[in-house]
Order: C-alpha cells, then sequence, then structure tokens
C-alpha cells in the first residue's frame, strides 16, 4: 500500500515495495533535474526494513546550490509533485505528490546540517534492532492518539530522534 489520505496518520507493515517505489522514483528524478543533484537517498522510516511506516516514500534530494531547488520546481510539478515552499523546514525545498500523498522530496544543499540528522538517524535504526523496535512501538502508539494530527505526531517522536542523535554524535 503507499498513500496517506490528507487529515489521516496511520502506518502499515514494512514492504519490500517501498524501496522498488523508491528506486523508480528516483531514476525520474535524476532524468530530469539531475545536472543539480549531487546525490539522492531514500529517508525515513519507509527507507529502513521491517520497520512500520506512513505509507509515503520520502526522498532527500542533496544540491549543489540550495538556490538551485528553485529551477527545479517547473520540471518536478511537470511529474506530479507540488511545491510546498522553503517555509515548512529551514532550509529545505518541499514537494509532495498525489492525493493521497505518495512521495515527499526533502531537497536540501550537500552538507545541511537537517539532511545530515536524516541520515544519521535513518542509519542508526538500520543497525540497531533495539532502537528500531523501540520507534516502531512509539509510532504505533502515536498513531493511534494522534486524531490524524500529522504534525501532533512528528511532533510527540521529537524526544525520541532527538535522543539517538546525541547518542551519534557523542
Amino acid at each position: 500500500m503507499l498513500g496517506l489520505p490528507k487529515g489521516e496518520v496511520f502506518i502499515v507493515p514494512w514492504t519490500s515495495d517501498w524501496e522498488k517505489e523508491y528506486q523508480l522514483e528516483k531514476k525520474k528524478i535524476e532524468h530530469i533535474i539531475g545536472q543539480y543533484i549531487v546525490n539522492v537517498h531514500h529517508i525515513g522510516s519507509t527507507a529502513i526494513r521491517d520497520l512500520s511506516a506512513k505509507p509515503i516514500i520520502d526522498i532527500a534530494i542533496e544540491m549543489k546550490d540550495f538556490q538551485d531547488g528553485e529551477k527545479c520546481v517547473k520540471p518536478l510539478v511537470e511529474i506530479g509533485y507540488s511545491y510546498k515552499g522553503t517555509n515548512v523546514l529551514p532550509e529545505r525545498h518541499y514537494f509532495n505528490k498525489g492525493e493521497p500523498r505518495t512521495h515527499q522530496i526533502h531537497m536540501y544543499q550537500s552538507g545541511n546540517r537537517f539532511l545530515l540528522d536524516q541520515l544519521k538517524f535513518r542509519d542508526y535504526l538500520r543497525d540497531n534492532e533495539t532502537a528500531k523496535n523501540q520507534y516502531a512501538k512509539l509510532k504505533h502508539e502515536l498513531s493511534l492518539v494522534s486524531n490524524g494530527n500529522k504534525h501532533k505526531y512528528a511532533e510527540d517522536k521529537t524526544e525520541f530522534v532527538k535522543s539517538i542523535l546525541e547518542r551519534v554524535n557523542k
């Protein structure tokens, strides 16, 4: 299953189809804006084997120059993305695709601290079964009490994410 309707928060069991979907989308993105890209990363819970997740593929794009993100808007819109600007999160161009939402692009300049933290968190959970299981339990509990509020759901995960990043950054 892929896609999260507006106003809903739920998680589903991990599937290898998410990696396949990421690879297909990555090829499309590289084809249309590859000249601006340093690297493309599968991030978020769908990138972590056996971790239940909201059924949205999160893609981080590392850009040579943050300002080049503006040049990517029109080509990404042409393949179905909506541009949400840079004010959703700091130092990030944000795009989403579909209704229900199936993909999100988080576009950063190479070396951006928010991107680096996302990659560190992903990699830590990939390598640490205990932390991955703790995160899975937390996500499940929060999805049940968030009442469809994606901002509350995300905010309530913040302390766990910070605790992992503190370990990684020591």
